[in-house]
């Protein structure tokens, strides 16, 4: 029994946590002390059984109250919104901006735009709402400009409040109100020949070939029975002709309706329609950005947004293969128990053809199988990860006793696997195979260009297998392809082993913005 236990303990990967320079980092907020400094939180403020200072998280006031004196105690910012709007979580919005930080400091693509001796990084929020939190944020921390764009009156109005409130930072910030039309609250037949015509159905390849000043954009074919977008200007047709932007980010309208974005009794965020909600939810408005950017192309050096749902990665991260950027990278936010993810991509060329980032990468992921049936056992699904990657024509040495297998794989492997439809798992690929000495420090004697892997399967219940990928060379150029082929592998292992649960999964999603 205690092995066991010690097993489970040590196929545990442990999970992304806040970012290190997030300024909660070491230090979270201590409510104690804020209700201390601050009279008008100290009413919100109250004590478990261990005597741990806490808050009541599905009281909106109560959310309000503290992001207001966390960004006068920690950021020296004055801020508030009125009732209703969508309240942000300081720590996860620090995040995102730090992990764009990471983006532009890395030498993962050319940066086009840096012309001066001083560079001004110049940033786009797109939907920046009432709080406008992101500019005020990278204006503070780290001295960025930003244009926050927004569409309703009472965002525009409370976001220029927030900004002229904080007069250290004004001149940094420009709120730039974009024009709805009559898209926003149109149905499908009423839409055509505005901003969508929801009857197209040009693929995103013809996109590039049409007129460089289009109407309208076609919008791109979406996963499933998800709608097309309808709404206003995204980013097309908002930013200005000759405009130049370092990134561009989003907290996009998550929910497909109202009664979904309620559907977290634990927290109470706030959120207007416009914030929350899009018709195909946030991969229709993700989709709509992508579309975009397909006509802006090198306008902006980073496109990126946060996902609130993970099957959705996959789906986008498909999307954008298709429209030919040079380079994509993800990340995964996690404060507390609300976890999301961020999806950053480029048109500018790579510094390198296959480059290890500057970005934290991880080395180490992992994935569950659920509901195998009983006549699928951990050889059977070790046996299609050797047939995944030797399909591409990579090399493999399996362990069957400690049920792991190490790969070894070339650039040119790595973007026959990215470039590969699903593979049929179902039948074995001849493989070859490649004898790996190790020397006494434990790494292996391979060509620096080659992407080194090993797989592991664990039995975790039964029914249930987590599968792990360890990088094992991250000096290696390929090793930047490590997320995008083990998230390829979790899609094509998920759609053999489990149909169902692959299909139940895309219900699942974290409800906390």
């Amino acid at each position: 029994m205690g092995s066991k236990k010690k097993r489970k303990r040590g196929v545990t990967v442990e999970r992304p946590t806040i970012h290190p320079r997030n300024k909660y980092s070491d230090n979270p907020p201590d409510f104690a002390q804020l209700a201390s400094l601050y009279p008008s939180f100290e009413p919100f403020v109250f004590y478990s059984r261990d005597g741990r200072p806490r808050i009541d998280w599905t009281d909106f006031n109560a959310t309000r109250e503290l992001t207001r004196v966390l960004l006068l105690h920690d950021h020296s910012l004055n801020w508030w919104i009125p009732d209703g709007q969508l309240c942000p979580t300081v720590p996860n919005r620090s995040n995102y901006i730090h992990w764009i930080e990471d983006l532009l400091s890395s030498d993962i693509i050319t940066n086009t735009n840096a012309k001066v001796d001083v560079e001004v990084v110049r940033g786009f929020d797109i939907g920046t709402g009432a709080n406008c939190i992101y500019p005020l944020l990278g204006a503070s921390l780290l001295g960025w400009s930003f244009v926050g764009s927004d569409v309703t009156d009472v965002a525009l109005e409370w976001a220029e409040r927030n900004v002229k409130s904080n007069p250290h930072i004004s001149g940094l910030i420009e709120i730039r109100k974009v024009e709805s039309g009559e898209t926003t609250s149109c149905g499908e037949e009423s839409c055509k020949g505005q901003l969508v015509d929801s009857g197209s159905n040009a693929h995103t390849n013809e996109i590039e070939a049409s007129n460089p000043e289009p109407d309208f954009l076609p919008p791109l074919k979406l996963h499933s029975d998800v709608k097309n977008y309808h709404g206003p200007p995204v980013l097309y047709g908002v930013v200005r002709d000759g405009e130049k932007f370092d990134f561009c980010m989003c907290n996009p309208p998550f929910f497909e309706s109202m009664e979904e974005a309620g559907l977290n009794p634990k927290t109470s965020c706030g959120g207007t329609p416009e914030e929350m909600v899009c018709p195909g939810g946030e991969e229709a408005f993700i989709s709509r950005i992508i579309q975009d950017s397909v006509e802006l192309k090198q306008s902006i050096r980073w496109y990126t947004s946060m996902v609130g749902r993970k099957s959705n990665m996959k789906i986008l991260i498909s999307k954008l293969r298709e429209v030919g950027v040079t380079i994509v990278k993800t990340t995964e936010f996690v404060q507390g128990q609300t976890c999301r993810w961020g999806l950053a991509w480029s048109f500018l060329p790579p510094a390198k053809k296959v480059i290890s980032s500057h970005v934290a990468e991880k080395s180490v992921l992992s994935f569950m199988l659920e509901g195998l049936q009983r006549q699928c056992n951990a050889i059977h699904v070790m046996q299609s990860v050797e047939t995944f990657f030797c399909s591409a024509g990579a090399t493999c040495k399996s362990n069957a006793s400690a049920f792991t297998l190490d790969i070894t794989a070339s650039n040119d492997h790595c973007e026959a696997i990215l470039k590969s439809e699903l593979s049929n798992l179902d039948e074995p690929a001849p493989c070859q195979y490649k004898e790996v000495v190790y020397n006494g420090s434990g790494s292996s004697h391979l060509p620096l260009s080659d992407f080194s892997l090993r797989i592991s399967v664990f039995q975790q219940i039964p029914g249930t297998l987590l599968v792990r990928g360890s990088l094992q060379h991250r000096e290696s150029p390929a090793a930047g392809a490590f997320s995008s082929i083990f998230l390829r592998l979790e899609e094509v292992l998920k759609l053999k082993f489990c149909r169902e649960k692959a299909t139940a999964g895309g219900s699942s999603i974290n409800r906390a913005r």
